[in-house]
């Protein structure tokens, strides 16, 4: 049966556990293993706009030994005439994966129920798996065991981020805090999924509107654009309701003193976080960044692998 990735919880503890200890030796040597060596060509889809997406999976494809075709769909009959089931049947008779990034999650299953190769989600509008296989893989680098840490995440708790953090968190057996004012809120069903997760692997999963009291104590302190892609006319209300979860270092004094500060690009200095925590020394972004490579290279070959 061929494995997908579509949501975080896709993964067991076990399985997201044994791709980020691949990665972790995949980063130590980057072209030790090739499972794509033909080279075969993985399909790399793009809705929106990326830079780390696009270059990670460019040069992790590589890297593997494959040939990354980069699609975007507004050249392509994938961008209106053609439905993503029709397109996951054509394109399964030339490529080895297929990489999608999305607005749709309904697309992404579409594609997955009608496809013999894996499809990855590489960001749609409720979930960014691959985000958070690098988020933590960092962590991992950083602070070992995932494991009982707790990771707090402030600003928009309905954004892709924020339920995969959910999610991927507590398949990990973190205590997962979301911060957020009450309009934004995640989602009811992927809030339910990450406490049926959590119960299986000793993680929690805790909703807060105090950004302060979700910051106490924290492990790991996490942010993102107040603004997603598609958002832009919502900014001016988006900006005043989401002041309170600015990360500013007096916010960021709250969580443990060893905190690590997270972020996954791009940023707007001023606004979700102050320059002097982003670009300060508990920040890890850059590792981060880099991160993505590793881990989508460990997802690809554990995919194929199945």
């Amino acid at each position: 049966m061929t494995r997908h990735f579509l949501r975080d919880d896709d993964l067991s503890q076990s399985e997201q556990s044994a791709i980020l200890d691949l990665a972790l030796e995949l980063k130590k040597d980057r072209f030790s293993t090739r499972p794509l060596a033909g080279p075969q060509t993985v399909a790399v889809i793009f809705d929106k706009s990326s830079t780390r997406t696009r270059v990670s999976f460019a040069v992790g494809i590589a890297d593997l030994g494959g040939s990354p075709l980069i699609i975007s769909t507004a050249s392509s009959q994938l961008g209106g005439k053609e439905s993503p089931s029709d397109t996951a049947r054509v394109l399964e008779r030339q490529v080895a994966a297929i990489v999608w990034r999305t607005y749709a999650q309904s697309g992404l299953e579409q594609m997955a129920l009608n496809t013999t190769v894996p499809v990855i989600n590489a960001l749609s509008d409720e979930f960014h798996p691959c985000q958070l296989l690098a988020d933590l893989l960092t962590i991992r680098e950083h602070r070992g065991e995932l494991s009982g840490l707790t990771v707090t995440f402030l600003g928009d708790g309905s954004s892709n981020m924020a339920q995969s953090y959910l999610l991927a968190g507590a398949v990990a057996g973190m205590h997962v805090r979301v911060a957020s004012p009450v309009e934004f809120s995640p989602a009811d069903a992927v809030v339910a999924d990450a406490d049926r997760a959590a119960q299986t692997t000793g993680g929690s999963v805790t909703l807060y509107t105090d950004p302060i009291e979700a910051v106490a104590g924290a492990d790991i302190v996490v942010t993102d654009t107040w603004v997603s892609m598609g958002k832009e006319e919502e900014k001016a209300a988006r900006l005043t309701t989401m002041s309170p979860y600015k990360v500013d270092s007096q916010l960021m004094s709250l969580a443990k003193p060893d905190a690590l500060f997270l972020h996954c690009l791009p940023a707007d200095r001023g606004y979700e976080v102050t320059a002097d925590v982003i670009d300060g020394p508990q920040s890890v972004i850059w590792d981060e960044a880099e991160n993505r490579l590793h881990a989508q290279k460990a997802l690809m070959v554990w995919l194929l692998s199945r």
